[in-house]
């Protein structure tokens, strides 16, 4: 039976490569993304690849999006068996040093809609049908910025980052991954949270070192975790990372 499953913000960057990397796996995905016209353009570029991907149109900020979501893809496959939750923004406006003292509550309001409620809404949502998966993953896109270990180490080289807003998110969406996995666990479910590395995206900017195909890779071994794969981890390329 072919395994479906539903990538957000998947319209570009990390998200479009973990849609194309999943589909070469022979598995249907859900190509999510809030603006429809990219979303299709998107879409379309892999299925001229001969690869099995649908356009759907996903804000997953808008709660009745995300129902529309949910019900669509439980009337026409009555099962989802991988979410990723990739959409993220960054809104600090640098990387660099340390915003704590001024950052616009509206920008932390902003960050988290959609960088942690949205993430936790839609798979609260989508949670009844990844339960009736016979292995259901669930992957949070995470960042090396969302960890407390990183942020306490002066001789680690990211140290100097620190952008509250996005930082705190990630976090905060690292600890919905502990917590799920532990409420999930003795279930066929596994949870994890990846850290893509630093990748040219919008958010990761020009000067990063990784591609975006780089970047989706961890995401893509944790949706196709077997049985014996670990829950409630957070990596990058196999290797274990400090919450």
């Amino acid at each position: 039976m072919t395994k479906i499953a539903l990538v957000t913000g998947a319209n570009k960057g990390i998200g479009f490569e973990t849609a194309k990397q999943l589909a070469e796996h022979n598995i249907k995905v859900f190509l999510g993304a809030r603006n429809e016209t990219e979303g299709k353009k998107a879409a379309d570029l892999l299925r001229k690849l001969s690869l099995d991907v649908i356009y759907i149109k996903l804000d997953i900020s808008d709660p009745a999006n995300i129902a529309d979501v949910k019900n669509y893809i439980e009337k026409e496959f009555g099962v989802l068996d991988i979410l990723v939750n990739n959409a993220a923004v960054f809104l600090d406006g640098e990387w660099f040093g340390n915003n704590t003292e001024t950052v616009p509550l509206k920008t932390l309001r902003d960050t988290f809609d959609i960088n942690y409620f949205g993430t936790v809404e839609l798979t609260q949502a989508l949670l009844p049908l990844i339960k009736k998966s016979e292995a259901g993953r669930i992957v949070n896109i995470s960042s090396i910025s969302g960890s407390f270990g990183v942020h306490l180490d002066e001789a680690h080289r990211l140290y100097a980052l620190k952008p509250y807003a996005y930082s705190a998110s990630k976090t905060a969406l690292n600890q919905f991954t502990v917590f799920l996995a532990h409420a999930l666990r003795g279930t066929n479910i596994k949870v994890n949270a990846a850290n893509p590395g630093w990748v040219k995206t919008s958010i990761g900017s020009d000067q990063a070192p990784l591609s975006p195909e780089d970047g989706a890779k961890t995401g893509v071994l944790l949706a196709l975790l077997d049985e014996q794969g670990p829950s409630g981890t957070f990596s990058q390329s196999g290797e274990i990372l400090p919450w």
